[in-house]
């Protein structure tokens, strides 16, 4: 902001008393605040079409693809990415993508996990009975609304109604790709992981950063949708539901191999997923 932007001009006389340049003040935080508020708008309106056209060309959860794709979309003097890729495919043959949207890592293992479900119904049983059932109450008795997760439970429990019903790989894609189906999953499997934090309190303190409690991580960094996960919320995860987990790393780092980590250590993991900076898919071998 200038002076000179103004439609008044001032003397350099000492007649500008106090009153005016209390108005005088008051006029540049007045303008200041407007082109910062704008600025903002101009801001939120950009993450909405950028959402927007994710939204668009990314469903939620998508048909199992060939590994293969994974090539295209990185340059072909992409050394590094692409020796990844091959690195992969020694391993895995299919992929399984997940919107970007902050809530991919929740998507991606409800997915993955409900799908292995259709064909163990051992699996299925031991897991319905003793671990999913009893979930709610658990996160009640630790001071969670009853009322407030009881929707998202019950959406969370007619899933796995369906994979005991035997239900098609193709109607649990469609109920992920359900907008309301699959931001509900999530949010439980979001509940569920601060639960298991909040319980093992004296455990996790020790990585969390910037002094807060677990509590207020859980509140500020797991509990609100869009927030992205890293190796604290994957054990929390993997251990509230006793569902060991493989991810694959593949990032800019030296060498041509991807590097992978179980959770918990030394489990027999259940689900595949690829981690990409910031971003979750399921991989199939």
């Amino acid at each position: 902001l200038r002076l000179k932007d103004f439609d008044f001009t001032l003397s350099v006389s000492k007649t500008f008393d106090s009153l005016s340049l209390s108005l005088f003040t008051s006029i540049l935080v007045y303008l200041a605040g407007v082109n910062c508020l704008a600025y903002d708008e101009a801001i939120m309106a950009q993450q909405d079409r950028i959402q927007q056209e994710i939204a668009t060309t990314n469903p939620l959860v998508s048909d199992r693809q060939d590994l293969n794709v994974l090539q295209g979309e990185y340059a072909a003097e992409d050394t590094i990415y692409q020796l990844k890729i091959k690195d992969l495919h020694k391993k895995y043959s299919h992929i399984r993508k997940t919107r970007p949207d902050g809530n991919c890592f929740y998507r991606a293992f409800g997915f993955a996990h409900l799908e292995s479900l259709l064909d163990d119904s051992k699996e299925l049983q031991r897991w319905f009975k003793a671990v999913a059932a009893k979930s709610k109450l658990d996160l009640v008795n630790q001071g969670f609304t009853e009322f407030t997760i009881e929707d998202f439970h019950n959406t969370f429990m007619d899933l796995i109604e369906l994979c005991e019903k035997q239900q098609s790989l193709g109607e649990m894609l469609s109920s992920f790709n359900d907008q309301s189906v699959s931001d509900y999953i999530v949010v439980y499997l979001r509940l569920l992981t601060s639960g298991y934090l909040q319980r093992e309190h004296v455990f996790f303190q020790h990585f969390i950063e910037g002094g807060r409690s677990v509590k207020e991580f859980c509140q500020q960094e797991v509990e609100p949708m869009s927030k992205e996960s890293d190796h604290i919320h994957i054990i929390a995860l993997a251990q509230a539901l006793n569902v060991p987990i493989l991810v694959e790393y593949m990032d800019r780092g030296e060498g041509g191999t991807v590097n992978h980590h179980i959770f918990p250590e030394g489990s027999e993991p259940r689900i595949f997923l690829l981690y990409r900076p910031g971003h979750y898919d399921i991989l199939y071998k």
